[in-house]
């Protein structure tokens, strides 16, 4: 059988897992499909590449088809995002200097408590503070603005533009004080003994949606077969990511030169969660850290659509219910049930929840029967419910 051939983009990170693992271990073939993957340099690449149509779906920032919709940035055509491809995988780093004056102030780096981590950095930071996210509109801006909103560093911050492969570099120049990324490129700055972890995404936001598979509009529209088998291929590909017995095959696989590039150690500590946070090898385990399926992880919630985008009007002074509305039609709930919906995939009941009310596994409502989702409470306790905007 001939297989149909697509043209992905992604960038060096380890939650490019379900592209690259989707074409290495057949995943992309059972479904009919060659997975042509391209690295790219930065998100604007990505971006413009979708918009030109010189690859037909991307590994993405899920803010991104959101702040497109919403008419921030160059236009292009619409983009859809059919599917969350992993939640969590981001850390916030500071410099090796602020790291010095945290550790002064008897700070521990215990990685897990935002709030502690927010108001130790509070104390030793007098001034400006720059701060490295891969793209304004990114969950890593996101989590930067929540980490610091009740605290003086609100308005101290200056968040800019850094491509994950330079975060370290970054921070060891001076050009930034501190930076979200996602792994390995966290852990790349403190091999490099650029700085030190602070605190992981996944403490700040137990959900934080990181990466989602992105296609234009008109792709999904025209070519409905393709993208019903591009959602399975990958579905399958975050399940298997998702079996703790297959996270250091992952690594080796995403090590590799014609991927990342890396050690399959520096690989490994985000897809494994053990995380070490300062040069001198201090270890945090950080259980979850990166999720690929599990707790309905891959679906796209509409509700998600309409937090980020209003997160995103109200730094723009955008009307946020006009916003919400575009994004939310950005989110392919429908096609996503079309695809899966045959295979038995469980599938929640409703397309929207409230965000960030679950502080554990919990059960809930499914197209047949019961299902498990994920945790996703935020640390500092806000939920957000898209019909009454509340937060």
């Amino acid at each position: 059988m001939s297989l149909a051939c697509l043209r992905l983009g992604y960038l060096p990170l380890i939650d490019a897992a379900p592209l690259i693992v989707a074409e290495e271990l057949g995943f992309a073939a059972e479904e009919g499909l060659a997975l042509d993957l391209t690295r790219m340099a930065n998100w604007s690449q990505v971006r413009d590449m979708l918009a030109m149509g010189a690859i037909e779906a991307a590994h993405m920032l899920v803010p991104m088809p959101v702040a497109q919709r919403m008419g921030l940035g160059p236009a292009t055509p619409d983009f859809d995002l059919l599917m969350v491809l992993s939640q969590g995988g981001q850390a916030i780093a500071v410099s090796a200097a602020l790291a010095a004056r945290l550790r002064a102030v008897g700070h521990g780096f215990g990685f897990d408590d935002p709030a502690a981590a927010r108001d130790a950095l509070a104390a030793v930071v007098s001034g400006p503070l720059v701060v490295g996210v891969p793209f304004p509109f990114s969950t890593q801006a996101e989590l930067v603005r929540r980490f610091v909103a009740l605290s003086p560093l609100a308005a101290q911050i200056t968040i800019r533009t850094v491509p994950p492969p330079q975060m370290a570099a970054a921070l060891a120049s001076g050009e930034v004080d501190a930076f979200c990324v996602g792994e390995p490129w966290a852990s790349h700055a403190v091999e490099t003994a650029a700085g030190a972890l602070l605190v992981a995404g996944r403490a700040i936001w137990q959900a934080a949606p990181e990466k989602g598979l992105v296609v234009t509009h008109r792709f999904a529209e025209t070519r409905p077969e393709e993208t019903a088998r591009l959602i399975r291929a990958l579905w399958r590909a975050c399940r298997w990511l998702d079996g703790p017995e297959n996270r250091a095959t992952a690594a080796e696989i995403l090590a590799r030169a014609d991927y990342l590039n890396l050690p399959p150690e520096l690989c490994e500590r985000g897809l494994l969660g053990r995380l070490h946070i300062s040069a001198a090898g201090d270890i945090r385990p950080c259980p979850g850290f990166i999720r690929f399926h599990e707790g309905a992880a891959n679906f796209p919630w509409r509700s998600l659509a309409a937090l980020l985008a209003r997160g995103i009007a109200e730094a723009q002074g955008l009307d946020p219910v006009a916003a919400m509305a575009a994004a939310k039609a950005a989110f392919r709930t429908d096609l996503y049930r079309a695809a899966l919906r045959p295979m038995g995939a469980e599938l929640p009941a409703a397309s929207s929840r409230i965000e960030g009310a679950l502080r554990e596994a919990t059960p809930a409502r499914a197209e047949d029967g019961t299902m498990i989702l994920g945790p996703d409470a935020f640390f500092d306790g806000a939920t957000f419910d898209p019909d009454f905007q509340t937060c």
